[in-house]
């Protein structure tokens, strides 16, 4: 089955979905060096850098599933929640292209804040424009950690079917064991380079991380959140304020810093997969990215429930 994908970012969404089983026609990221991050993964992906507003989706019709990580600033409570106020809202463009592609399934990943009282009525209009469509849509709180991603990360999933997939898709099931621990999955990380006390942090960091921040491309650097994460992530023997270039030494002293690859590895993204720029873009990066576990787990069920449709039609009784 194929899939196309908008604002695509460094490749979270899209690596669930090939794990998934999807092959992606095409990735649509604005961002130039989150675009080289994904040529530099999987230089087969036809990945083009463009502004999802003036994409045109009719080359692209009859995909099976539109998929998308929409910008959460105009739903976070980070931000002014302006919804559909806010310029960055792509909600409107994603509805034009859907009417343009005409997928089987569509997927859409957004922060918590989506769910926000405030934003009741957007969420009924959403809804009804799908529905005018030809789509049943459905949105649940997914957490990152109950898939097997080692981190507090809570996340609205929407997925919206046409009318003769809905009975055969159920959301995933929690994985009935917990994800490990910062310590557990950080810990070769940390004593790469010999640090001694390595063994002894892996053993303190004996709880997930909360959740990983990117912040946006005018705020926000290479950092683990505003004051209230960093508390958290000190807990952890973790020093939040900066991120660093590179494991601690053997005679290293104090609360480590993580570097870029131990973030990425707390996302979920497996270790081979880089990220193109410097610290700050890469951590940007990692910190906005739909942990690939989570993306695969819904991914899968969505393209189960097409598959046993297509070998099983529903048929009309009488």
């Amino acid at each position: 089955m194929h899939s196309i994908e908008f604002c695509a970012g460094a490749g979270g969404q899209a690596l669930g979905l090939e794990q998934a089983g999807f092959r992606h026609e095409s990735l649509i990221e604005i961002e130039p060096d989150f675009a080289k991050t994904l040529r530099l993964n999987r230089p087969m992906w036809d990945v083009r850098t463009a502004d999802m507003n003036e994409f045109d989706g009719t080359p692209f019709k009859g995909v099976e599933l539109f998929a998308a990580g929409l910008p959460c600033p105009p739903f976070s409570v980070a931000g002014k929640q302006l919804g559909v106020l806010d310029d960055r809202n792509l909600f409107p463009a994603a509805l034009r292209l859907i009417d343009e592609i005409r997928p089987k399934a569509i997927m859409i990943e957004n922060v918590r804040g989506f769910l926000s009282a405030v934003f009741e009525d957007y969420r009924r209009e959403l809804k009804q424009q799908l529905h005018k469509l030809g789509y049943h849509a459905d949105w649940r709180l997914l957490n990152a950690s109950d898939y097997g991603v080692p981190q507090l990360r809570p996340r609205v999933v929407i997925v919206a079917l046409k009318r003769d997939f809905v009975d055969a898709f159920d959301w995933p099931d929690v994985l009935p064991h917990n994800p490990p621990t910062v310590g557990e999955t950080l810990g070769d990380l940390m004593a790469e380079n010999g640090w001694m006390g390595a063994a002894r942090w892996a053993a303190s960091a004996n709880d997930i991380a909360p959740t990983i921040v990117g912040g946006s491309k005018k705020h926000g650097g290479p950092d683990l959140g505003p004051t209230r994460a960093r508390q958290a992530w000190a807990s952890l023997g973790v020093e939040g304020r900066t991120l660093a270039e590179a494991a601690p030494e053997q005679d290293f002293c104090g609360m480590p810093r993580l570097t870029v690859r131990m973030v990425a590895r707390l996302q979920g993204f497996p270790d081979h997969w880089q990220f193109y720029g410097r610290k700050t873009t890469a951590y940007r990066q990692v910190g906005n990215a739909f942990p690939p576990p989570v993306a695969a787990a819904v991914a899968r069920n969505i393209r189960i429930a097409l598959a046993v449709q297509q070998h099983f039609p529903v048929r009309a009784v009488g």
